[in-house]
């Protein structure tokens, strides 16, 4: 019993939009047809992909297991198209990026833009471990991650490496001081990133390191977040030197006994890095470039 690739296309656009109406507008289909699409897949093979309500759509585990099938089907079918359309200028398509912090990509994704303006661009925020299984699940072509990864499904390129340090706001007590210890973390309250997080990995390591643990004050998603808080006085952060943006606001403070430090990887999958759009944009990066920090 064949599978109806556009039943399969349906089945994709809801399970990813998570939206029956969303993914009408992806597939410029109407609402009822994509709809019907799902319905007729689900009563072919007498399955429950999706349990449906007035207020959401929630994917079954039949359906999960279905769409980690799907997104390699469809990257697959990207990766067809590409090749076909390989004698051509890239003038038009679409790049996914995954990124613990885009300031390491910022002079090679405005030198990509340049040379490809008609490349549609999408870039979303995530953790070095959610970015990791982004790429797995297919649903990113590129991340960029906050540690070196070995791991042969991989083609990774390093970006940049830094030490880590603290810093806090203008009002705070430290802000007079030159420099900290990693002692002196654990004496006060500190801002951290969401478990998962490189930078909180790491500085917990250190101070396990010296027999001491991090007094969290509080916990937030994003490396913005960690500074919006620090900036309001509610505790010291700890960044990449590479990443930290000088402001009047803000103090930063090296710290003197760190042993480790932040390395930024670009990947992608070993098996997708020919495509022509994802091939394309690994040559940008590798071209020689001035760094510039934003």
């Amino acid at each position: 019993m064949a599978v109806s690739h556009a039943q399969l296309k349906a089945f994709h656009a809801v399970a990813t939009c998570k939206s029956f109406t969303r993914a009408a507008e992806r597939l410029c289909l109407s609402q009822p047809a994509v709809s019907d699409q799902v319905h007729k897949l689900e009563e072919r093979f007498g399955v429950l992909l999706f349990y449906r309500n007035k207020r959401r759509v929630q994917i079954s585990e039949l359906g999960e297991k279905l769409l980690a099938i799907t997104r390699r089907l469809f990257a697959l079918e990207d990766e067809a198209q590409e090749l076909l359309s390989s004698t051509r200028a890239l003038q038009s398509g679409r790049l996914l990026l995954t990124v613990d912090s885009p300031i390491h990509l910022l002079p090679h994704l405005r030198r990509f833009h340049q040379q490809y303006p008609g490349i549609q661009i999408q870039i979303s925020s995530s953790n070095t471990d959610l970015a990791l299984e982004k790429l797995f699940n297919y649903q990113t072509d590129i991340a960029v991650l906050g540690r070196a990864v070995d791991d042969p499904r991989l083609h990774c390129i390093s970006l940049s490496r830094a030490p880590l340090i603290a810093f806090v706001s203008r009002s705070h007590a430290w802000s007079t001081r030159q420099s900290i210890r990693l002692a002196d973390l654990a004496s006060v309250p500190m801002v951290l990133r969401e478990q998962g997080s490189m930078t909180r990995q790491m500085i917990e390591q250190e101070l396990s390191r010296i027999g001491l643990t991090v007094h969290p004050a509080i916990e937030v998603e994003g490396r913005e977040a960690v500074r919006e808080l620090v900036l309001a006085g509610l505790g010291a952060g700890v960044v990449s030197s590479a990443e930290f943006s000088g402001s009047e606001q803000l103090h930063a403070l090296p710290i003197l006994d760190c042993s480790l430090h932040m390395s930024e990887t670009l990947a992608c999958l070993h098996e997708q890095k020919q495509r022509r759009l994802i091939e394309t944009f690994l040559q940008v990066v590798q071209e020689p470039a001035v760094n510039h920090h934003f």
